[in-house]
């Protein structure tokens, strides 16, 4: 049995092991917080009902990286992070420092080897991505760095080490890349060039429920409600509940499964990877979106058709009741979808930007549209907490905010507008708009306010004159 002391700040975790020679001794663990104490004490009393402990002792950083990922990545990883993590291991860390002694890592040696990592040549990539450098990024760095740090706690933790060198070490600069995004008026014309079925929906479905492209290739139809009467009271919607993704075979058995609810059939015995549906990496991601009406009939058409399709080929057609499928019922993979959309920004020179950019537009254009609701925004993007948004997407905000201050100057210090409610007296002339009834007139004067949405409005509206 363990048990926990508060001593100074932290909280210590104390339980009997074996030691190397097989003699009994007591260890202590220290932990920040109470919460990751009580969960420590719960692995080692659950570890200690499947057989006597054995502290783990290490002398070599390879030995210690075994440890780690056996003892700690296979609890704590999902299966794509314990696929990247094995993978920065293999590659970059064990090569080349694998066989340096515990006692001789400290902050300087890190350092210099992050330096290496610089001239070292990257391994090139299973898939076709095409790399900005031949050499190692300061990004795969940064992971790297990331993935050690982690490593030394556990085994300061572990006794292993009295301190985690990795703490104060300096990581070479990095600066993320900043992305496009399509405007309103491009987006438009690239659906209406879109004669693809599958990446129609696809594009629509992103931009209108903020989609990651694993949550859009994994929805089922029992995920959808589409009925008459959803669509008709603008209730239509996605639930958003699974991932999925293409991982190894070694990490599924590694992991003996976790977080899998599915895993397709193996494209060939000689495949490393296999597809597979699995839950969500955060509970947050786990969401319900409303979507709109003209998305929810492009659903229903799509699944009419989809439909004819499974009667047509009987039992030749694989139902795994997926929305967005290959024509006998697989899965369609990301890189289908990524590829069928750089088609169609080659064929008819559209500004270059990356599938993922349209889960950017769909969350742009909500907190423009909204008047800058962040919770709102963030409830339908799926991102763990709300800062995640407005780092991203600090510059609509930051939009905002110059505004105001326009506003403040021309109506204050340009003396324009003293009293706000100026223009709402009797016998002050204004312009008026006529709003239909049963139009929300603030909703509508929101949209009008706002450049872009009256671009997409303005498009919207050509388009239904051809």
């Amino acid at each position: 049995m363990a048990s926990i002391k508060k001593r100074g700040n932290s909280y210590c975790v104390i339980y009997n092991c074996l030691d190397e020679n097989g003699r009994r001794r007591q260890k202590w663990e220290s932990y920040a917080t109470k919460a990751e104490a009580q969960k420590r004490k719960k692995e080692i009393e659950y570890k200690s009902a499947l057989g006597p402990l054995v502290v783990p002792t290490c002398t070599t950083l390879k030995e210690l990286l075994d440890e780690y990922v056996s003892l700690y990545g296979k609890d704590k990883w999902a299966l794509s992070t314990f696929d990247r993590n094995c993978n920065l291991l293999n590659n970059y860390v064990i090569p080349m420092i694998g066989k340096a002694k515990l006692t001789e890592i400290n902050t300087r040696y890190l350092e210099n080897y992050y330096q290496k990592l610089l001239k070292t040549r990257a391994v090139p990539n299973k898939a076709p991505v095409k790399r900005d450098s031949e050499f190692v990024g300061s990004s795969t760095i940064r992971d790297i760095h990331k993935l050690l740090r982690s490593c030394f706690e556990q085994a300061v933790k572990w006794e292993m080490m009295e301190r985690n060198p990795a703490i104060y070490a300096t990581v070479p600069k990095y600066k993320p890349k900043k992305r496009d995004i399509w405007t309103a008026d491009i987006l438009l014309r690239a659906t209406d060039l879109c004669d693809d079925p599958n990446l129609s929906l696809a594009m629509n479905l992103a931009f209108a429920a903020s989609l990651r492209i694993g949550e859009l290739t994994a929805l089922t139809w029992d995920c959808v409600e589409i009925s008459p009467e959803a669509i008709e009271n603008g209730s239509a919607s996605v639930y958003i509940n699974k991932e999925l993704q293409r991982v190894s075979k070694e990490a599924i058995q590694q992991l003996e499964g976790k977080d899998v609810i599915l895993t397709f059939p193996s494209e060939s015995p000689l495949c490393t990877t296999v597809r597979v549906l699995k839950t969500p990496k955060t509970e947050s991601s786990v969401r319900l979106v409303y979507i709109p009406r003209s998305v929810a009939e492009m659903l229903v058409r799509h699944k009419e058709q989809q439909d004819q399709m499974k009667e047509l080929l009987g039992d030749s057609y694989n139902d795994y009741n997926l929305v967005l499928t290959t024509p006998f019922g697989m899965p369609l993979g990301g890189a289908a979808i990524r590829h069928k959309f750089n088609q169609l920004i080659k064929e008819n020179d559209l500004p270059k930007v990356v599938f993922h950019s349209l889960r950017h537009t769909s969350v742009t254009y909500k907190l423009k549209l909204n008047g800058g609701d962040i919770k709102a925004v963030q409830g339908d993007s799926g991102h763990a907490q709300v800062n995640m948004v407005t780092d991203v997407y600090s510059h609509i905000i930051d939009e905002d905010r110059k505004k105001n201050a326009a506003l403040f100057e021309d109506a204050f210090y340009g003396r324009q507008n003293l009293d706000p409610q100026l223009n709402d007296r009797p016998g002050t002339p204004t312009n008026t708009l006529t709003v239909p009834e049963g139009v929300d007139a603030d909703a509508l004067a929101k949209v009008l306010a706002n450049p872009e949405m009256l671009a997409l409005l303005t498009s919207m509206a050509k388009s239904m004159q051809k």
